[in-house]
């Protein structure tokens, strides 16, 4: 089946303007928060949106969401926080560095990187620094407790902010981009300049995992609601490598599902269902059921529209996207 003969839930969108490249989107409960390129922030509920200028003369460059809030970074040194109500306020300045990696968790907590300085927040103000061997690239709240994943080139640091224990250093040679947690907290995987995923099996032996094969660099990655897959972009169809055993995927082939002509540049697996949201380079999205790889069609392809940001809401009812040239959309799947 391909996306052009997949039974289709396209009549089951909103169609968002967003007005400018869409960086990064979340969910503030029933409201999507899209982050934008422009520095802007436009907030979508029931059909109704809201921009605000969270970041005014900037750019966005990285977002995420809580649930509560949504915090952006931007080229400006600022993280800001918008409320869905449209309130906004700086949380973090820096002078002279960008905001590119941004960490946040439930309890109220953050972290971002400046360059080579991570700088964590918890939920009562604590502020501690750690500075890594080069910049930043990516950061990631452990699933649980007050622990930091830090990606930079030649591995990942674990770092524990409130504690005074030196930081643990998972090495690998190569420069490391994102990096992201195992829902169990098991392993740390990061994406690679060199087209490829390491991982790092944190129980018991701190054994490596190389996942490799991949056209071009992944930058999207996504866990099953158990763990037990992780969904990658970077190829002609969503990577998904098993991680239910013990060892990870290590000795195992992964599966690709939603083969098509087009790179897939975003993936988001359903909060509770084995249901994989694939978005790809040429403005395609579509919904992939892991158990026997059905495919619907969410939104066909369209020229100079690649998906760059796809979010599933907490009930999983709500598909957010956002593309390149500023289209954007809310899907509601049927009840």
């Amino acid at each position: 089946m391909t996306a052009q003969t997949a039974p289709s839930l396209t009549q089951n969108i909103t169609p968002i303007e967003a007005g400018a490249h869409v960086a990064a989107v979340g969910w503030l409960k029933g409201t999507a928060a899209f982050g934008l390129g422009d520095g802007g922030v436009l907030l979508a509920k029931g059909g109704e949106t809201h921009r605000v200028d969270a970041h005014p003369d900037a750019g966005v460059l990285v977002a995420l969401s809580d649930g509560e809030r949504f915090v952006t970074g931007g080229d400006d040194g600022r993280v800001v926080v918008t409320g869905a109500d449209g309130s906004t306020k700086t949380l973090a300045e820096t002078k002279g560095a960008w905001i590119d990696s941004l960490a946040v968790n439930a309890n109220g907590a953050f972290a971002y990187g400046a360059g080579k300085r991570v700088i964590a927040r918890d939920d009562k103000g604590r502020e501690r620094t750690l500075e890594v061997p080069s910049a930043a690239r990516g950061i990631a709240f452990a699933p649980k407790g007050y622990r930091l994943a830090i990606s930079h080139y030649n591995g990942a640091t674990l770092w524990f902010p409130n504690v005074e224990a030196k930081p643990e250093v998972l090495e690998w040679k190569g420069s490391h981009l994102d990096v992201i947690w195992s829902p169990d907290a098991r392993f740390v995987v990061t994406s690679m300049q060199e087209n490829a995923l390491h991982g790092w099996r944190l129980v018991p032996d701190k054994g490596h995992m190389r996942m490799s094969g991949y056209p071009s660099k992944t930058r999207s990655l996504s866990w099953s609601h158990d763990g037990k897959w992780l969904a990658t972009s970077g190829a002609e169809a969503a990577i998904i490598w098993p991680f239910e055993s013990k060892e990870g995927p290590m000795g195992k082939q992964p599966r690709e599902c939603g083969v098509r002509p087009a790179k897939v540049s975003r993936v988001a697996f359903h909060p509770n269902a084995y249901v994989l949201a694939v978005g790809y380079e040429d403005g395609c999205i579509l919904l992939i059921r892991l158990n026997d790889a059905s495919e619907l069609l969410v939104r066909p392809a369209l020229k100079d529209s690649g998906v760059t940001a796809l979010a599933w809401d907490k009930a999983g009812r709500h598909l957010a996207f956002g593309c390149e040239d500023g289209k954007a959309g809310i899907l509601t799947l049927p009840t």
